[in-house]
This record gives structure tokens, sequence and C-alpha cells, in this order.
């Protein structure tokens, strides 16, 4: 039977809740829906953060051999005192690192600092502070040196934020002794010829005396000298005369035997490292006459060392007109040949069969029909006996060598060559390097061109045309105007160097990333490696050999990658080295060879003497002071008397709140706890 609800009085209870609850749960609701509102509505937060940063000091120790040069005992007492320093500025609440050269830091004993570095950097030094310690709170750097240094500029011309204090150690007084300043050679020298060996000697405490200076390759005497001091004398020069017998890198040591007395004979010796080339770069110049041009050739190309030029006129006696037959050349020139009487046809064609490097120079004796069958650059058809005068035009498309427009800008007030006149047409892939113009028009018709691209079996002739005669009168004209005859002779000495350069077309070429070395530091080989139509290859194995003078090999195997296609070899010690790579690809192997040098650089020993008038100088231009080692306490007590700030800084923020994550579990807490009691109740 149906019964009805009991009918509720005085709002006692709402759907199972008495009205308390029933507003408490109401306004819990209400709060969490309304704060979910109010973080829809993104607030921001302004916080401010306030950082404290005590005050820096820096202890810079120099590092460096000749540091220790004056003796260890009185080195590791100005250490330890420098010890106690730090510890007391640590102790006034002072941040106090230490960094000595190679930007190294260390925080250990400091008495325990190899002084082992082979070279002073003490601008780099001090830059390197700088540039770390640059916006923060760092008042003074204590410098801790002899004030010797041999790389970089001499630190008083830099400008330092904080001021330096100086502490000077070594002896100052000039020491009883015979150095090797310096060595002057050529760094090339060509097989067979000889070349000047120079040494510089300075001594100290030795004028009146004399000494013997030898010259030694492989532990061969080559020669031996005397040198005499004078009463005021301190520095002599004298030379060697020597001669390249062996091609590569050759090792020559030049040592004055050690005197009595003498401070130090590490800086008697020095190595001299030459790379020896086996003979020239051999230039074939066939002319049909006498003529200025071949003369204006010869100067230009004689200007390079690397260049010997044999010169052969075909009308002359047979002796100056035929080259020897058993010489082979690396660029062959002809001037005004195949000419109109076919002198010089059988010869050309000997040389053209082996597909030597050509520049061909035309003349009004040029036979034009043999040359356009002999070049791959242009055919040229003109009317026989006519000529035209044109200058020269740079053509600015012309990519393949570094040529400035403005410069070459002078050639439109050079004399007019002489072309032959009529029609030109350009082969495929030839270049063209100047235009002819005519008065101020200029044409479309090439006066310097060349062909260096690959092509078929009888198109594979680096190849080069200069279409006129009149290159003597540019050089004259050049040499009026400007003193000088740079502009025309850098033309054609680059355009034959580009048509006369060998192609490197091994599938293998591993070389060191330079050719000299450091003792001490990394040997850095490339390595690339290609496939028949010259794509890279990785992943391959390479066997590398690295013999030595004594021929001692060292052997290492690496698999070059994409990633990283370089290998390195640590502590080599000086010399000079041969090395030779190996790989096989499609069971065929091939390989790599070359030299280098590792050079052992006694850069400390050349100066013992320490500068404390460096030091001097650096401390009154940064604000600092100088003291000797014996005055460290009154650097400690200058440091730690004076006033050290920490510096304050303060940082605004501002904050979105929504960001906090805090709130999110406020808000799920709060809504939890409201469904919570109304399920509890039975609400839902």
């Amino acid at each position: 039977m149906y019964q009805p609800l009991p009918r509720l009085t005085g709002g006692a209870m709402v759907g199972g809740f008495d009205k308390r609850t029933t507003y408490g749960l109401a306004a819990l609701r209400f709060v969490v829906v309304s704060f979910l509102c109010f973080l829809l509505l993104n607030p921001l937060i302004r916080s401010l953060r306030t950082l404290t940063e005590k005050p820096k000091v820096v202890l810079a120790i120099d590092n460096s051999e000749s540091v220790a040069a004056a003796g260890r005992p009185a080195l590791n007492q100005t250490l330890t005192a420098l010890q106690t320093l730090r510890q007391q500025l640590i102790d006034k609440g002072l941040d106090v690192s230490v960094r000595s050269l190679g930007d190294s830091v260390t925080d250990n004993d400091l008495t325990q600092i190899p002084f082992t570095r082979r070279s002073t950097d003490l601008s780099g030094l001090l830059s390197g502070i700088r540039s770390d310690y640059e916006g923060r709170n760092l008042s003074d750097v204590v410098l801790i040196s002899d004030g010797i240094f041999n790389q970089g500029l001499s630190p008083t011309f830099g400008q330092y934020p904080f001021a330096v204090q100086t502490v000077g150690l070594g002896d100052t007084i000039p020491k009883k002794d015979i150095q090797l300043k310096g060595i002057i050679a050529n760094r090339i020298a060509y097989l067979g010829n000889q070349f000047p060996v120079q040494a510089e000697i300075i001594s100290s405490g030795f004028q009146g005396r004399s000494a013997t200076v030898v010259l030694r390759q492989n532990g061969k005497e080559l020669g031996r000298q005397s040198v005499n001091f004078g009463k005021n004398d301190t520095f002599n020069q004298l030379t060697f005369q020597t001669t390249a017998t062996q091609k590569g890198v050759q090792h020559y040591v030049v040592e004055i035997v050690p005197q009595p007395g003498e401070f130090s004979t590490r800086n008697n010796r020095q190595d001299v490292y030459l790379d020896v080339i086996d003979g020239k770069e051999k230039i074939l110049m066939l002319a049909l006459a006498p003529h200025p041009d071949v003369k204006a050739i010869r100067n230009i190309l004689e200007k390079n060392q690397n260049y010997e030029l044999d010169i052969r006129i075909l009308t002359g006696t047979p002796a100056e007109a035929t080259p020897p037959a058993d010489k082979t050349y690396d660029l062959i020139i002809l001037h005004q040949i195949p000419d109109n009487g076919g002198v010089g046809n059988a010869l050309v064609q000997r040389y053209l069969a082996k597909n030597t490097p050509v520049l061909f120079v035309l003349g009004n004796q040029s036979a034009l029909g043999p040359f356009n069958t002999s070049n791959a650059v242009m055919q040229v058809a003109a009317q026989a006996n006519q000529s035209d005068k044109v200058t020269g035009n740079f053509n600015s498309e012309f990519k393949q060598l570094n040529f400035d427009p403005a410069r070459l800008e002078i050639l439109s007030k050079f004399p007019p060559m002489s072309v032959p006149y009529g029609e030109f047409r350009l082969q495929p892939g030839t270049e063209v390097v100047l235009w002819q113009q005519v008065g101020s028009v200029r044409t479309a018709k090439p006066l310097l061109a060349l062909n260096v691209a690959s092509g078929t079996a009888s198109r594979s002739r680096k190849t080069a045309v200069l279409a006129g005669e009149g290159l003597w009168a540019w050089r004259l004209e050049e040499y009026a105007l400007t003193d000088k005859q740079d502009v025309v002779d850098e033309l054609i000495q680059k355009v034959i160097q580009l048509i006369s350069v060998k192609e490197d077309r091994r599938k293998l070429r591993v070389y060191p990333i330079r050719n000299e070395f450091v003792s001490g530091e990394k040997v850095i080989f490339e390595t690339e490696l290609y496939n028949d139509i010259y794509e890279r290859l990785f992943d391959k194995p390479v066997r590398l050999e690295i013999s030595d003078e004594k021929g001692l090999i060292r052997s290492f195997s690496y698999t070059p990658t994409a990633a990283n296609s370089r290998f390195e070899i640590s502590r080599l010690p000086e010399g000079a080295y041969r090395f030779k790579a190996s790989v096989t690809v499609n069971n065929r192997s091939e390989q790599s060879s070359g030299q280098f040098v590792v050079r052992d650089l006694q850069l400390e020993a050349l100066n013992t003497t320490a500068d404390h008038g460096m030091l001097r100088q650096l401390a009154q231009q940064t604000g600092g002071q100088y003291y000797t080692a014996s005055r460290i306490n009154s650097l400690v007590q200058n440091l730690t008397s004076r006033p050290h700030p920490a510096r304050l800084t303060s940082t605004e923020e501002m904050n979105e709140l929504i960001n906090w994550r805090w709130l999110f579990f406020v808000v799920l807490i709060l809504a939890s706890v409201e469904w919570g009691l109304r399920k509890f109740y039975g609400g839902y």
C-alpha cells in the first residue's frame, strides 16, 4: 500500500542534509568553481628574488718551466705562503679560486702544481679570467709569475675590470749563459740545391771568449764554425751552407758546444726541418721566332721558383730548337704554334699525344686550322691576314680563380692586343676569363679562356688560349702607370697554375691537418675514402703506419665514420715522420702516404731572466700593487684588511598562477571533499 513521505516541517532537513551541512557543501562547491574561474583569467604573481654573491679573488699562477728554473725549494716556500693566503681569504668570507696557464682550474694543494708548461701566455691567462668572470663580483686577481711571456701580447696592453696584484718570482739577474736565440732557414729547398742555415747566438758573461757551433743531420756532422764574443758583444750571427741531398722532410740540428759555467744547456740546441722537393715543375715554351711576348712570359714564370722553364725557338739552330726527347714536361706553352709554315707540327703532335696541359698564344703566324683541331677551348674562323685591335674586359662570372675585379679594371687602359679578325665559337666546358673589348664596346668574343673539365679521352687535356699578341706591351704600360707589374703577372700565373695543377684522383686520402705539430699536442689525421664514382665511403677499417727518423714503425687501426672521420695520436716525440695508410675496398687495396713534423719548441729555455718591471707596470695600470715573494704577508694583510662587500642581486619575476602545481592538488582535495561528503550523506 502506498505510503506518502513525511512532510518536512520547519526546514530542518533538505535532501537528507540538515541546513548547516547543505549550506556548507554549497559554499565549498562555490569556492571550488569560483577559484577555477579565477584561474581561467590567468592571473600573474610578482615575486622578488634576492641573491647574495660573495666577493671573489682569483689566484692566477704562471706554471711554466721558467718559473721553476730558479729552484723548487724557493718556489715551494712561496706556494706554501699562497696556500695560507687562500685559507685566510676563505675565512674572511671570500670565494677563492685558482687558475693556471691553459685555463686549468685546481682546488688541490698549491705546492703540488707541476710547473711543466712549455710556453707562457700571460695575456691569454688574464683575458680568460676576464671572460669567465664577466658580470661577477671579482675584486682582485693575484698573478704569481716571473714576468716572462713568449706567446701572445704583453699583458700590459690589455684592459681589465679588476685589480691585478702581482707577485714576482724568479731571478732578475742575467745568468751566465750562451743561447741559440734563433735559426733562419728556408722552409723549402730543391733536391741538389744549396741553401743557407743562419744561427743567431746571444751570450751573457762570456765576453772575450769563443764558442763552437755545429750543424748535424741524422747524427752526421755537416759543418763546424767558431764564434768569438768581443768585450762588448752579446749578439753574433753565422751562416752554414749545405746541400739538399735527400727528398722529403729533412731534420737538421744546430748546436752550440756547451761551455763550462753555463747556467743551462737546454737553449744550446735548435731543430730545423726543411721540405726538400724532388725537382721543379717543368715547363716547355715552344716559339716560332723570337718575340717580346716570349720574354714577357719568361719573366712572369721566373717569379715562381717552383718553375723550371725551357725555351725553344723553332727557327733557330737545331740544337736550340729541339728539346731533349726523353724529358717530361708538366706544361707546354705554344707561341704562334701551330704555324702557317708547319715548322713545329711534328713536334707539337708528339707532346699533344701525351695529354700534357697546353697554353696556346695566338699571333699573326698562327695556323688556325691545325689550332682548331688541337684545342678544346675555342674555334676561330678568321680571314687571312686580317686582325683586330682589342683590350681585355674581365668576365665577372668567372669564379674558378680569385681575382679582384677592381684591380682588373686597369686592363682597359692598356694598349690593344692584336687578335685574329673573325668568328669565335666556344667549345663545351670552356670558361672565359677575359672578353675582347673594341674601344668601349664589350664583345662576345673571348680573349683569354680555358677548359679544365674532363671530357672524352681526346679532350681530357687541360687547355688555355690567349687569343692575341701584345702581352709585353701590357706589362710595360702597367709599370708606367703603377711602378709595378702585379696585375698582368698575377693573371697569367694563376691561369698557368690552374691548368698545370695535377688532379688528385686517389680513392684514399689520409693527411694530417697541419704539416707541423708541437711536442705534447695531438697529431690529428683527416681521412677521405671514395668509391669508383667518387662518393664518400665510411666504416671501412684503415691501417696507419708511422715511421720516425730511426726507422721505428708505429701501427694503428681505426674506422672513420660519418660522424668522425679523424684519428688522433698522442705523445709522439719530436722529429720528422713519414706515414702510410691503406684500406681495402672491393678486394682492392688503396693507399695514401705523406709526412709531417713534431717540433720541440724550447721557448721557456730561451729566456730565464725574470721581468719584474712588467709586473710592476701591470699592477700600476690596474690599481693593484707589486710584491716580491718574501712580502706575501703584506699581500695577505692588504687583501684581508680591505672591506669586501657582498653583491646583492635582485630579480623580479612575473609568474602565472596557473603554473603552480600545488594549487591543482588544493582544488582536487576541495572537490573530492565536497563530493565525498555528498556521497556519505546520500546526496548522490
